[in-house]
Protein backbone atom coordinates (compact mmCIF):
# COMPACT_ATOMS: atom_id res chain seq x y z
CA UNK A 1 0.00 0.00 0.00
CA UNK A 2 2.75 2.06 1.05
CA UNK A 3 4.58 1.89 -2.34
CA UNK A 4 1.65 2.23 -4.49
CA UNK A 5 1.08 5.39 -2.23
CA UNK A 6 4.78 6.36 -3.26
CA UNK A 7 4.21 5.88 -6.38
CA UNK A 8 1.34 8.03 -6.69
CA UNK A 9 2.97 10.99 -4.99
CA UNK A 10 6.06 10.51 -7.42
CA UNK A 11 3.60 10.77 -10.89
CA UNK A 12 1.93 13.56 -9.28
CA UNK A 13 5.64 15.29 -8.44
CA UNK A 14 6.80 14.91 -11.52
CA UNK A 15 3.87 15.99 -13.54
CA UNK A 16 3.74 19.24 -11.34
CA UNK A 17 7.20 19.85 -12.35
CA UNK A 18 6.50 18.82 -16.34
CA UNK A 19 4.20 21.57 -16.02
CA UNK A 20 5.59 24.62 -14.62
CA UNK A 21 8.00 24.92 -17.48
CA UNK A 22 5.09 25.11 -20.17
CA UNK A 23 3.05 27.60 -17.76
CA UNK A 24 6.13 29.70 -17.15
CA UNK A 25 6.65 29.24 -21.13
CA UNK A 26 3.19 30.75 -21.98
CA UNK A 27 3.59 33.45 -19.14
CA UNK A 28 6.72 34.67 -21.04
CA UNK A 29 5.44 34.27 -24.34
CA UNK A 30 2.11 36.06 -23.14
CA UNK A 31 4.67 38.86 -21.89
CA UNK A 32 6.57 39.14 -24.67
CA UNK A 33 3.77 39.78 -27.14
CA UNK A 34 2.16 42.13 -24.81
CA UNK A 35 5.58 44.13 -24.31
CA UNK A 36 5.78 44.01 -28.54
CA UNK A 37 2.16 45.42 -28.92
CA UNK A 38 3.10 47.91 -26.44
CA UNK A 39 6.01 49.17 -27.86
CA UNK A 40 4.13 49.16 -31.19
CA UNK A 41 1.07 51.27 -29.88
CA UNK A 42 4.14 53.56 -28.50
CA UNK A 43 6.37 53.49 -31.63
CA UNK A 44 2.48 54.77 -33.58
CA UNK A 45 2.01 57.46 -31.25
CA UNK A 46 4.98 58.91 -31.51
CA UNK A 47 4.77 59.10 -35.38
CA UNK A 48 1.05 60.58 -34.49
CA UNK A 49 -0.59 57.76 -34.86
CA UNK A 50 -3.59 56.38 -33.23
CA UNK A 51 -4.53 52.55 -34.36
CA UNK A 52 -8.03 52.13 -34.60
CA UNK A 53 -8.58 48.69 -36.35
CA UNK A 54 -7.46 48.96 -39.75
CA UNK A 55 -7.18 52.51 -39.64
CA UNK A 56 -4.82 54.75 -38.09
CA UNK A 57 -6.25 58.12 -37.09
CA UNK A 58 -3.89 60.73 -37.58
CA UNK A 59 -2.84 63.23 -34.48
CA UNK A 60 -2.06 66.21 -36.64
CA UNK A 61 -5.43 67.28 -37.79
CA UNK A 62 -7.45 67.48 -34.55
CA UNK A 63 -6.49 70.71 -33.60
CA UNK A 64 -4.08 73.64 -34.91
CA UNK A 65 -3.52 77.24 -34.29
CA UNK A 66 -2.25 80.05 -36.88
CA UNK A 67 -2.51 83.42 -37.19
CA UNK A 68 -4.15 83.50 -40.45
CA UNK A 69 -6.63 80.14 -39.73
CA UNK A 70 -6.94 80.99 -36.21
CA UNK A 71 -8.07 78.01 -34.42
CA UNK A 72 -7.62 74.70 -37.09
CA UNK A 73 -8.97 71.63 -36.27
CA UNK A 74 -10.85 68.57 -38.14
CA UNK A 75 -10.13 64.55 -38.67
CA UNK A 76 -7.46 62.35 -41.26
CA UNK A 77 -6.07 59.08 -41.74
CA UNK A 78 -4.48 56.43 -43.14
CA UNK A 79 -5.58 52.71 -44.00
CA UNK A 80 -2.70 50.49 -42.43
CA UNK A 81 -1.47 46.73 -43.14
CA UNK A 82 -4.55 45.23 -41.26
CA UNK A 83 -6.22 46.51 -44.30
CA UNK A 84 -3.76 45.76 -46.65
CA UNK A 85 0.06 45.45 -47.45
CA UNK A 86 -0.78 46.22 -50.83
CA UNK A 87 -2.97 49.38 -50.87
CA UNK A 88 -3.44 52.26 -48.97
CA UNK A 89 -5.63 54.90 -48.75
CA UNK A 90 -5.27 58.96 -46.72
CA UNK A 91 -6.96 61.71 -46.31
CA UNK A 92 -7.99 64.98 -43.93
CA UNK A 93 -10.75 67.63 -43.61
CA UNK A 94 -9.97 70.32 -41.70
CA UNK A 95 -11.72 73.67 -41.02
CA UNK A 96 -10.15 76.96 -39.82
CA UNK A 97 -12.59 79.26 -37.51
CA UNK A 98 -10.63 82.42 -38.72
CA UNK A 99 -10.86 82.27 -42.79
CA UNK A 100 -14.55 79.98 -42.14
CA UNK A 101 -12.83 77.48 -44.90
CA UNK A 102 -12.53 73.74 -45.19
CA UNK A 103 -9.67 72.25 -46.24
CA UNK A 104 -9.10 69.18 -47.06
CA UNK A 105 -6.93 66.08 -48.65
CA UNK A 106 -7.63 62.81 -50.37
CA UNK A 107 -5.00 60.14 -51.69
CA UNK A 108 -4.30 56.44 -52.50
CA UNK A 109 -1.25 54.72 -53.10
CA UNK A 110 -0.51 50.84 -54.45
CA UNK A 111 3.09 48.83 -54.07
CA UNK A 112 4.40 47.74 -57.35
CA UNK A 113 7.90 45.58 -55.60
CA UNK A 114 7.93 44.32 -52.07
CA UNK A 115 11.48 43.87 -52.57
CA UNK A 116 12.29 47.55 -53.22
CA UNK A 117 9.60 48.57 -51.00
CA UNK A 118 7.86 50.52 -54.63
CA UNK A 119 4.81 53.00 -54.14
CA UNK A 120 3.12 54.66 -56.66
CA UNK A 121 1.20 57.74 -54.60
CA UNK A 122 -1.83 59.82 -55.89
CA UNK A 123 -3.55 62.71 -54.35
CA UNK A 124 -5.79 65.90 -54.57
CA UNK A 125 -5.01 68.26 -51.83
CA UNK A 126 -6.87 71.69 -51.55
CA UNK A 127 -4.99 73.36 -48.85
CA UNK A 128 -2.50 76.05 -47.28
CA UNK A 129 1.20 76.58 -47.50
CA UNK A 130 3.45 78.71 -45.73
CA UNK A 131 5.14 80.98 -47.92
CA UNK A 132 9.12 80.30 -48.61
CA UNK A 133 8.79 77.26 -46.87
CA UNK A 134 10.64 74.31 -47.93
CA UNK A 135 10.49 70.01 -47.49
CA UNK A 136 11.60 67.40 -48.87
CA UNK A 137 9.73 64.20 -49.99
CA UNK A 138 11.96 61.40 -48.54
CA UNK A 139 11.71 63.03 -44.66
CA UNK A 140 10.42 60.85 -42.30
CA UNK A 141 7.10 61.94 -40.89
CA UNK A 142 8.20 64.31 -38.18
CA UNK A 143 5.24 64.54 -35.75
CA UNK A 144 5.29 66.78 -32.52
CA UNK A 145 2.46 67.02 -29.81
CA UNK A 146 2.92 70.62 -29.95
CA UNK A 147 4.23 72.38 -33.21
CA UNK A 148 6.34 76.64 -32.16
CA UNK A 149 6.32 78.37 -35.22
CA UNK A 150 2.76 77.49 -36.63
CA UNK A 151 1.51 79.66 -33.83
CA UNK A 152 2.93 83.16 -34.95
CA UNK A 153 2.59 81.95 -39.02
CA UNK A 154 0.82 84.56 -41.38
CA UNK A 155 1.93 84.45 -44.69
CA UNK A 156 0.20 81.55 -46.46
CA UNK A 157 -0.98 81.14 -50.15
CA UNK A 158 -3.57 78.60 -51.10
CA UNK A 159 -3.09 75.76 -53.30
CA UNK A 160 -5.17 72.84 -54.97
CA UNK A 161 -2.66 70.61 -56.19
CA UNK A 162 -2.46 67.59 -58.21
CA UNK A 163 -0.22 64.81 -57.87
CA UNK A 164 1.37 61.48 -58.71
CA UNK A 165 4.45 60.13 -57.10
CA UNK A 166 6.69 56.94 -56.68
CA UNK A 167 8.35 55.91 -53.32
CA UNK A 168 11.48 53.53 -54.28
CA UNK A 169 13.88 52.22 -52.13
CA UNK A 170 17.42 51.54 -54.50
CA UNK A 171 19.46 50.44 -51.02
CA UNK A 172 18.91 50.44 -47.14
CA UNK A 173 20.77 53.68 -47.33
CA UNK A 174 19.45 55.27 -50.24
CA UNK A 175 15.97 55.90 -50.10
CA UNK A 176 14.28 57.94 -53.33
CA UNK A 177 10.87 59.64 -54.23
CA UNK A 178 9.68 61.19 -57.49
CA UNK A 179 6.71 63.30 -57.88
CA UNK A 180 5.03 65.13 -60.66
CA UNK A 181 2.17 67.78 -59.77
CA UNK A 182 0.02 70.65 -60.91
CA UNK A 183 -1.29 73.25 -58.85
CA UNK A 184 -3.30 76.15 -58.62
CA UNK A 185 -1.96 78.73 -56.44
CA UNK A 186 -3.57 81.76 -54.80
CA UNK A 187 -1.59 83.97 -52.17
CA UNK A 188 -3.73 85.21 -49.04
CA UNK A 189 -1.93 88.37 -48.81
CA UNK A 190 -1.14 91.41 -51.33
CA UNK A 191 0.98 89.55 -53.63
CA UNK A 192 1.66 90.38 -57.39
CA UNK A 193 4.36 88.43 -59.26
CA UNK A 194 5.72 91.23 -62.55
CA UNK A 195 7.40 88.69 -65.67
CA UNK A 196 7.76 90.38 -68.85
CA UNK A 197 5.17 93.37 -68.19
CA UNK A 198 2.37 90.92 -67.17
CA UNK A 199 1.06 90.80 -63.48
CA UNK A 200 -0.02 87.30 -61.89
CA UNK A 201 -1.65 86.94 -58.52
CA UNK A 202 -2.52 84.18 -59.15
CA UNK A 203 -0.62 81.15 -61.27
CA UNK A 204 -0.70 77.86 -62.28
CA UNK A 205 2.65 75.68 -61.97
CA UNK A 206 3.20 72.54 -63.06
CA UNK A 207 6.57 70.64 -61.65
CA UNK A 208 8.82 67.71 -61.28
CA UNK A 209 10.51 66.52 -58.05
CA UNK A 210 13.11 64.06 -57.30
CA UNK A 211 14.73 63.91 -54.16
CA UNK A 212 17.00 61.62 -52.79
CA UNK A 213 17.91 60.73 -49.02
CA UNK A 214 21.44 59.14 -48.20
CA UNK A 215 22.09 57.55 -44.74
CA UNK A 216 25.63 55.79 -45.35
CA UNK A 217 26.18 55.05 -41.53
CA UNK A 218 22.82 53.47 -40.67
CA UNK A 219 22.75 49.93 -39.84
CA UNK A 220 19.68 47.39 -40.66
CA UNK A 221 18.19 44.29 -39.89
CA UNK A 222 15.74 41.73 -41.42
CA UNK A 223 13.20 41.94 -37.98
CA UNK A 224 10.03 39.27 -39.06
CA UNK A 225 10.90 39.06 -43.07
CA UNK A 226 10.96 43.33 -43.01
CA UNK A 227 14.44 45.69 -43.26
CA UNK A 228 14.28 47.58 -40.16
CA UNK A 229 16.46 50.67 -39.42
CA UNK A 230 18.66 49.51 -35.94
CA UNK A 231 20.66 52.14 -35.82
CA UNK A 232 20.11 55.62 -36.79
CA UNK A 233 23.66 56.83 -37.51
CA UNK A 234 25.03 60.25 -39.16
CA UNK A 235 25.66 61.79 -40.87
CA UNK A 236 22.93 61.82 -43.21
CA UNK A 237 22.46 63.41 -46.46
CA UNK A 238 19.20 65.17 -48.43
CA UNK A 239 19.15 65.92 -51.77
CA UNK A 240 16.21 67.40 -53.92
CA UNK A 241 15.91 68.74 -57.65
CA UNK A 242 12.52 70.61 -58.70
CA UNK A 243 11.75 71.47 -61.86
CA UNK A 244 9.18 73.97 -63.11
CA UNK A 245 7.44 73.58 -66.76
CA UNK A 246 5.83 76.77 -69.02
CA UNK A 247 2.71 75.87 -70.95
CA UNK A 248 2.15 72.19 -69.58
CA UNK A 249 -1.32 71.49 -68.29
CA UNK A 250 -1.68 75.24 -68.17
CA UNK A 251 1.94 76.02 -66.32
CA UNK A 252 3.04 80.20 -66.34
CA UNK A 253 6.24 79.61 -65.51
CA UNK A 254 9.56 77.80 -65.96
CA UNK A 255 12.10 77.37 -62.72
CA UNK A 256 14.45 75.21 -61.17
CA UNK A 257 15.50 74.72 -57.84
CA UNK A 258 18.09 72.61 -55.97
CA UNK A 259 17.76 72.04 -52.07
CA UNK A 260 20.31 70.43 -50.04
CA UNK A 261 20.56 69.28 -46.22
CA UNK A 262 22.88 67.42 -43.81
CA UNK A 263 22.83 66.90 -40.38
CA UNK A 264 25.86 65.10 -38.39
CA UNK A 265 25.40 64.31 -35.04
CA UNK A 266 28.68 63.43 -32.04
CA UNK A 267 27.59 61.21 -28.95
CA UNK A 268 29.95 62.18 -25.87
CA UNK A 269 30.65 60.05 -23.31
CA UNK A 270 29.34 61.44 -20.72
CA UNK A 271 25.60 61.50 -22.10
CA UNK A 272 26.44 65.11 -23.75
CA UNK A 273 25.67 65.46 -28.11
CA UNK A 274 26.59 67.68 -30.46
CA UNK A 275 24.54 68.33 -33.09
CA UNK A 276 25.32 70.06 -36.91
CA UNK A 277 22.62 71.14 -39.45
CA UNK A 278 23.45 72.83 -42.67
CA UNK A 279 20.49 73.64 -45.12
CA UNK A 280 20.98 75.37 -48.78
CA UNK A 281 19.06 75.93 -51.46
CA UNK A 282 19.33 77.73 -54.83
CA UNK A 283 16.39 78.76 -57.48
CA UNK A 284 16.67 79.91 -60.87
CA UNK A 285 14.21 81.04 -63.57
CA UNK A 286 10.62 82.42 -63.31
CA UNK A 287 10.21 81.70 -59.52
CA UNK A 288 7.54 83.18 -57.30
CA UNK A 289 8.13 84.24 -53.91
CA UNK A 290 5.61 81.18 -52.83
CA UNK A 291 8.52 79.24 -54.03
CA UNK A 292 11.82 81.17 -52.91
CA UNK A 293 13.22 80.62 -49.57
CA UNK A 294 13.14 82.51 -45.93
CA UNK A 295 15.48 81.19 -43.24
CA UNK A 296 13.00 79.09 -40.86
CA UNK A 297 12.18 83.08 -38.90
CA UNK A 298 10.56 82.70 -35.87
CA UNK A 299 9.94 85.91 -34.09
CA UNK A 300 6.61 88.02 -33.82
CA UNK A 301 6.18 91.60 -35.13
CA UNK A 302 5.51 93.10 -31.91
CA UNK A 303 7.42 96.08 -29.93
CA UNK A 304 8.41 94.86 -26.52
CA UNK A 305 10.42 91.47 -25.46
CA UNK A 306 7.57 90.10 -23.37
CA UNK A 307 4.84 90.63 -26.44
CA UNK A 308 7.25 89.01 -28.79
CA UNK A 309 6.93 85.59 -25.76
CA UNK A 310 6.18 83.16 -27.22
CA UNK A 311 7.35 79.16 -27.94
CA UNK A 312 11.06 78.75 -29.37
CA UNK A 313 10.95 76.63 -32.29
CA UNK A 314 13.21 73.28 -32.87
CA UNK A 315 15.63 74.62 -35.97
CA UNK A 316 14.28 78.34 -36.49
CA UNK A 317 16.03 81.87 -35.87
CA UNK A 318 14.20 82.61 -32.82
CA UNK A 319 15.18 86.85 -33.53
CA UNK A 320 14.22 87.09 -37.22
CA UNK A 321 11.11 88.50 -37.67
CA UNK A 322 8.85 86.65 -39.75
CA UNK A 323 8.74 87.79 -43.40
CA UNK A 324 11.42 89.74 -42.51
CA UNK A 325 13.75 87.94 -45.61
CA UNK A 326 13.39 86.02 -48.77
CA UNK A 327 16.20 84.72 -50.88
CA UNK A 328 16.34 83.02 -54.00
CA UNK A 329 19.79 81.23 -52.78
CA UNK A 330 20.60 80.84 -49.24
CA UNK A 331 22.26 78.58 -46.50
CA UNK A 332 21.75 78.34 -42.84
CA UNK A 333 24.19 76.93 -40.52
CA UNK A 334 23.13 75.44 -36.78
CA UNK A 335 25.22 74.39 -34.09
CA UNK A 336 23.62 72.70 -30.70
CA UNK A 337 25.49 71.36 -27.91
CA UNK A 338 23.16 69.37 -25.68
CA UNK A 339 24.84 69.07 -22.20
CA UNK A 340 24.49 65.65 -20.20
CA UNK A 341 21.23 66.49 -17.98
CA UNK A 342 21.45 67.65 -14.45
CA UNK A 343 20.74 64.40 -12.18
CA UNK A 344 18.41 66.17 -9.63
CA UNK A 345 16.32 63.79 -9.25
CA UNK A 346 14.70 60.55 -10.75
CA UNK A 347 12.05 63.05 -12.58
CA UNK A 348 13.62 66.14 -12.60
CA UNK A 349 16.17 65.96 -15.18
CA UNK A 350 16.56 69.28 -16.53
CA UNK A 351 19.34 69.56 -19.75
CA UNK A 352 20.92 72.99 -21.02
CA UNK A 353 21.62 73.53 -24.28
CA UNK A 354 23.95 75.79 -26.28
CA UNK A 355 22.94 77.16 -29.58
CA UNK A 356 24.37 79.49 -32.33
CA UNK A 357 22.88 79.80 -35.49
CA UNK A 358 24.13 81.68 -38.84
CA UNK A 359 22.19 82.82 -42.06
CA UNK A 360 23.32 84.13 -45.80
CA UNK A 361 21.40 85.02 -48.84
CA UNK A 362 20.96 86.70 -51.69
CA UNK A 363 17.64 87.43 -54.27
CA UNK A 364 18.57 88.73 -57.78
CA UNK A 365 15.21 89.84 -59.31
CA UNK A 366 13.96 91.72 -56.02
CA UNK A 367 11.64 94.28 -58.38
CA UNK A 368 9.38 91.02 -59.62
CA UNK A 369 7.78 91.08 -56.39
CA UNK A 370 5.39 93.50 -55.67
CA UNK A 371 3.00 94.37 -52.71
CA UNK A 372 5.07 92.68 -50.14
CA UNK A 373 8.41 94.35 -48.40
CA UNK A 374 11.38 92.49 -46.79
CA UNK A 375 14.53 92.75 -46.49
CA UNK A 376 17.64 89.69 -48.23
CA UNK A 377 20.64 88.14 -46.12
CA UNK A 378 23.82 89.71 -47.83
CA UNK A 379 25.66 89.57 -45.22
CA UNK A 380 25.76 86.92 -42.59
CA UNK A 381 23.15 87.35 -39.96
CA UNK A 382 23.97 85.26 -36.57
CA UNK A 383 22.25 84.95 -33.35
CA UNK A 384 23.16 82.54 -29.90
CA UNK A 385 22.09 81.63 -27.21
CA UNK A 386 20.93 78.76 -24.83
CA UNK A 387 18.13 76.41 -23.77
CA UNK A 388 17.09 75.16 -19.98
CA UNK A 389 14.35 71.86 -21.27
CA UNK A 390 12.48 69.83 -19.16
CA UNK A 391 12.21 71.90 -16.09
CA UNK A 392 8.67 71.00 -15.75
CA UNK A 393 6.01 68.88 -17.94
CA UNK A 394 8.22 68.85 -21.05
CA UNK A 395 8.91 72.92 -20.67
CA UNK A 396 11.79 74.90 -21.02
CA UNK A 397 13.17 78.36 -21.37
CA UNK A 398 14.89 80.33 -24.31
CA UNK A 399 17.08 82.98 -24.82
CA UNK A 400 18.59 83.99 -28.06
CA UNK A 401 20.48 87.37 -28.82
CA UNK A 402 21.12 88.78 -32.36
CA UNK A 403 24.28 90.40 -33.41
CA UNK A 404 26.57 90.87 -36.12
CA UNK A 405 25.59 92.75 -39.69
CA UNK A 406 22.00 92.38 -38.80
CA UNK A 407 22.06 93.79 -35.40
CA UNK A 408 18.68 96.37 -34.74
CA UNK A 409 19.67 99.99 -33.15
CA UNK A 410 16.82 98.77 -30.62
CA UNK A 411 18.85 96.97 -27.85
CA UNK A 412 15.36 95.16 -27.19
CA UNK A 413 14.43 94.07 -30.31
CA UNK A 414 17.87 91.34 -30.74
CA UNK A 415 16.37 89.91 -27.50
CA UNK A 416 14.11 86.89 -28.12
CA UNK A 417 12.91 85.29 -24.55
CA UNK A 418 10.69 82.58 -24.77
CA UNK A 419 9.91 78.50 -23.16
CA UNK A 420 10.20 75.61 -24.85
CA UNK A 421 8.54 72.68 -25.07
CA UNK A 422 9.91 68.71 -25.73
CA UNK A 423 8.43 65.44 -24.70
CA UNK A 424 9.38 62.28 -26.25
CA UNK A 425 7.44 58.56 -25.61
Amino acid sequence: MLKHLFVVFLFLTSFSYAQNPVAKEKDSSRIARDSIKKAEFLKNIGNGYLPLGYFNLDLRYLIKYNQFEGVRTGLGGTTNDRFSEKYRANGYVVYGFLDERYKFSVGGGFRVAEATNTWINLSYTDDLQETGSSTFLTDKRFFTFFEPRLLNIDLFHRHITKSIGIQHKLSNHLLTETQLSNSRVNPTYNYNFVLDDEVYNTFNLSTAKISLQWSPFSQFEIINDRVVETKDAYPKFTLQFTQGFESIFGSDFNFSKLDFRTVQQFDHKNESTTNLTLVAGIAGGETPLTHLYHAYPNNINKETILQRFSVAGLNSFETMFFNEFFSDKFMTFQFKHFFSPFNISDRFKPQLVFISRYALGDMNSISRHEGIAFNTLNHLYSESGFEINKLILGFGLSFAYRYGAYHLQNFEDNIAFKFTFNISL
